[in-house]
């Protein structure tokens, strides 16, 4: 079925001067401007398309791809600002329009913001809000602890960092957990640590348990084997270091080596490691 605001694939059943209508089902045929056609299109073909209103809020459709839709969440730069509200590019020749209201706080020309995607219940025109937890889920109760899910930042706490998981629920990554450099609008991979009482989220840059000590352990020996069996990066070694070499927390590091070590597949000294 296809909605304003986002992707579909929709057949030709009509072709004019000024383009081609599009059959949408329930939305009725929909025109794709003739600038957008190519010599193979034709009756019966079917074009995936983007379907947003024009600026005398009709629909219509394009095969340019914005960088978002409806349902989900992006970083997008301002780049106009009036009574209305800011403007943001999303790749498509009219701007997203975020209101005044739907703002967290007064967005800057030229700054970028994570914003979600919406339709408006009265005019069906599709605008943005940076107000996420207005229009995303902070009740993971029925989501699964350990669960690996897709992360954008979107903001910052005393108690951590913010994030969009799998663009639809809201959670946190406490400080403790974000062992290396986050930066608002990054995208990065996640797990699930914890479902509060209450629902909320808790989020974790690396794999819970024996499953993310077991990958963990077999990074260490793989790089140990590049690295002609010896690396300084010891149970001792800088956090920063650890981090930017295997991803990880120091703490989660240093599990993994004893376990290592336990195995007797690693030697530990006081300046390096070395394969047994």
């Amino acid at each position: 079925m296809a909605h304003i605001g986002r992707y579909a694939t929709l057949p030709i059943v009509k072709l004019v001067d000024f383009g081609a209508y599009l059959d949408a089902g329930e939305l009725d045929t929909i025109l794709l401007p003739k600038r957008y056609l190519t010599d193979e299109m034709t009756i019966g073909t079917e074009v995936d398309v983007f379907l947003y209103l024009d600026s005398n809020d009709i629909p219509v459709a394009t095969t340019i791809k914005p960088f978002t839709q409806v349902g989900e969440t992006a970083l997008l730069k301002v780049v106009d600002i009036n009574d209305a509200g800011a403007f943001l590019d999303w790749g498509l020749p009219k701007h997203l329009l975020v209101p005044y209201k739907e703002q967290h706080k007064r967005f800057e020309l030229g700054q970028s913001y994570v914003v979600t995607l919406y339709l408006d219940p009265y005019s069906q025109r599709i605008v943005g809000s940076s107000r996420l937890s207005r229009h995303l889920e902070e009740d993971g109760r029925h989501l699964n602890v350990g669960d690996k899910v897709d992360l954008l930042i979107c903001g910052k706490s005393d108690m951590g960092f913010k994030a969009v998981i799998n663009q639809a629920y809201l959670g946190l990554i406490f400080r403790d957990d974000a062992f290396r450099p986050v930066r608002y609008g990054q995208r990065l991979d996640g797990y699930i640590k914890g479902i509060r009482a209450d629902g909320k989220i808790d989020l974790s840059l690396q794999p819970l348990g024996d499953k993310g000590r077991d990958r963990l352990q077999q990074k260490i020996m793989d790089y140990l084997q590049q690295s002609g069996g010896r690396s300084t990066l010891n149970d001792k070694a800088d956090p920063a270091e650890i981090a930017k070499q295997f991803g990880v927390s120091k703490g989660a590091y240093k599990k993994a080596l004893g376990a290592l070590y336990k195995q007797r597949a690693i030697t530990i000294d006081h300046d390096e490691i070395s394969l047994n």
